[in-house]
């Protein structure tokens, strides 16, 4: 009987893609493509089991076990540093982590930087690089409303295509890093399933490199 593999998707396009890459690279389960209301999906042949999960929980679900494998975003391991391993880039959902002002920001010299963002850790270890003292504010809804509403200075956030920025007469001011899908494996699983996790690791790293 082939060893089971369970496997962590992000909800939406993301989670999408990942599982077309998956399918190519041979581990299709046809359940996951089905309208249902199912939560996990199995295919026994393949051995591999599926179940959707919230983008910011994949990583929780992989790092205590309950998933050996899983999509994730780097933004979400920069923010949470979760004790998994890390072992592709998929080279999809390509974005970046930005610090954005409004047009003709000038920064307050001397004064205490405010940074509104949904990414504390990022924010916070970014400017610690560059010795600036900051006060962060901490908001899960549209960052981009802050600065305008003088809340804060700055924010930073996740930058796709630059059209929220731009329609709200913000702009980029720098780049912190380039985020993109990556996967990842529980640490005890790349350790007792190591031969099924590198081969779902080498057939994705085929079809990624077919693109």
């Amino acid at each position: 009987m082939t060893e089971m593999v369970n496997i962590a998707l992000p909800k939406g396009r993301l989670g999408e893609k990942a599982y077309a890459l998956l399918k190519a690279a041979g581990y299709p389960c046809p359940t996951l493509e089905q309208p249902n209301r199912k939560l996990i999906f199995e295919n026994e042949a393949a051995g591999v089991r599926y179940f959707w999960a919230k983008p910011s929980d994949v990583a929780i679900y992989v790092e205590r076990g309950a998933a050996d494998i899983g999509i994730v975003g780097k933004d979400i391991l920069l923010e949470y540093s979760p004790d998994v391993y890390e072992l592709l880039d998929l080279g999809m959902g390509k974005c970046r982590m930005a610090v954005a002002a409004p047009k003709h920001f000038r920064e307050p010299v001397g004064d205490t930087l405010r940074v509104a963002t949904k990414f504390p850790n990022i924010a916070r270890a970014f400017y610690a690089g560059k010795c600036r003292d900051i006060d962060i504010i901490h908001l899960n809804g549209s960052i981009e409303i802050a600065p305008i509403l003088g809340l804060s200075d700055v924010i930073v956030d996740i930058v796709e295509t630059g059209t929220t920025l731009r329609e709200n007469d913000l702009e980029v001011l720098e780049t912190i890093v380039p985020i993109s899908a990556r996967l990842i494996s529980n640490v005890a699983s790349y350790k007792f399933k190591l031969n099924r996790i590198r081969a779902i690791r080498q057939g994705l790293e085929e079809q990624v490199n077919k693109v």
